[in-house]
């Protein structure tokens, strides 16, 4: 359980919600582990299957405070919520600047630098942690570039020369990617981005893990209230979920790949867990999904500072985080979007 930004996030699955007085009741079987006041809470999200008490959500109904039910792994199943004002005001105005490229291109600019920057910071990091291991010649030259990039994202006058810009940064950033490859180098060689198919087992995992990713942003988007398919900087499609495609860049590095890289680096997959076809693509085997999915969940329960509101939380709840600060900055609570960049 955590209380984030008035926002209580109900991450234990074996818990009961109810009423009492004044407060919010959290029980385990027959043990009550915490309560919560009703008046310090905009939001409840539920990672549990157990939910509420009916008289529980008529008080959260009475109080404003809006209910998300989703799966102990993260899939959005609902969201409640009583009055429905705040909702629609917050939708307009995302409607709105996601109409306006001025306004699209400030956000998109915050979300583009923060994925640099986070780029960068992976690669420091494997300079650091293994420069006895790796060549760091050519890491060191691409988080300098990477550097200098940082500066051109807020020179950009357009959402196209800024997808230019990240373009730029993500050919120099998986240009080292193969050298951040420790362990089973000759299984897991990278050379190139690609995604329609993956041609090898690393675009598979890379492929795989940013479709989970961008289901859990999604679904950290559907509990604040806003349209996760409506966004900034991915443009507007049938069935595209535009605007959790847009924080998902700030996530990529620090979240998505470095879990990518640490099952190859710890051997927890093989390259028996690929199926190799004959035009090429390489597709992972249903058991190996359901295993990466389990390690997946357990790497979303480790902690880290969040650079932003410097509070310890899970791994797991930083869309949920961003998902917030990005509607805090919509309904002008803050003077600009704080995308996460984390070091």
């Amino acid at each position: 359980m955590k209380q984030l930004l008035n926002t209580l996030y109900i991450t234990i699955p074996d818990v009961y919600l109810a009423a009492s007085g004044e407060n919010i009741v959290i029980k385990q079987e027959e043990k009550i582990l915490a309560r919560y006041p009703f008046h310090n809470l905009e939001d409840i999200v539920l990672f549990s299957y157990l939910g509420m008490s009916p008289k529980l959500i008529q008080k959260c109904i009475e109080y404003g405070i809006g209910i998300c039910y989703l799966t102990p792994t993260g899939r959005f199943i609902a969201r409640i919520k009583g009055r429905t004002e705040g909702n629609i005001l917050l939708r307009r105005k995302q409607y709105n600047l996601s109409d306006s490229e001025e306004n699209s291109l400030s956000i998109s600019q915050n979300i583009i630098c923060a994925k640099i920057y986070n780029e960068k910071w992976t690669i420091e990091r494997y300079i650091r942690q293994y420069e006895n291991r790796i060549d760091t010649g050519h890491l060191k030259q691409s988080s300098k570039y990477l550097t200098g990039l940082l500066d051109r994202v807020f020179e950009t006058t357009s959402l196209e020369e800024l997808r230019g810009v990240e373009g730029i940064a993500q050919s120099t950033y998986f240009s080292c990617f193969d050298e951040m490859i420790l362990n089973q180098k000759e299984d897991f060689k990278f050379d190139v981005r690609s995604r329609r198919p993956p041609l090898n087992p690393v675009n598979a995992l890379l492929s795989f893990v940013y479709s989970v990713l961008s289901n859990d942003v999604a679904s950290a988007l559907e509990s604040v209230g806003l349209d996760p398919y409506a966004g900034f900087m991915h443009s507007d499609r049938p069935g595209r979920i535009s605007l959790a495609l847009d924080l998902v860049e700030e996530f990529r590095a620090p979240i998505a790949d470095r879990f990518v890289l640490s099952l190859i680096n710890l051997n927890q997959v093989k390259k028996e867990d690929f199926i190799y076809e004959e035009s090429g693509a390489v597709t992972m085997k249903d058991d190996s999904r359901r295993k990466i999915i389990g390690l997946w969940q357990e790497r979303k329960q480790e902690p880290l500072t969040h650079p932003f509101l410097n509070e310890k939380i899970k791994w797991g709840l930083v869309p949920f985080t961003q998902a917030i600060l990005l509607s805090r900055y919509l309904r002008d609570d803050l003077d600009g979007y704080p995308a996460f960049m984390w070091k």
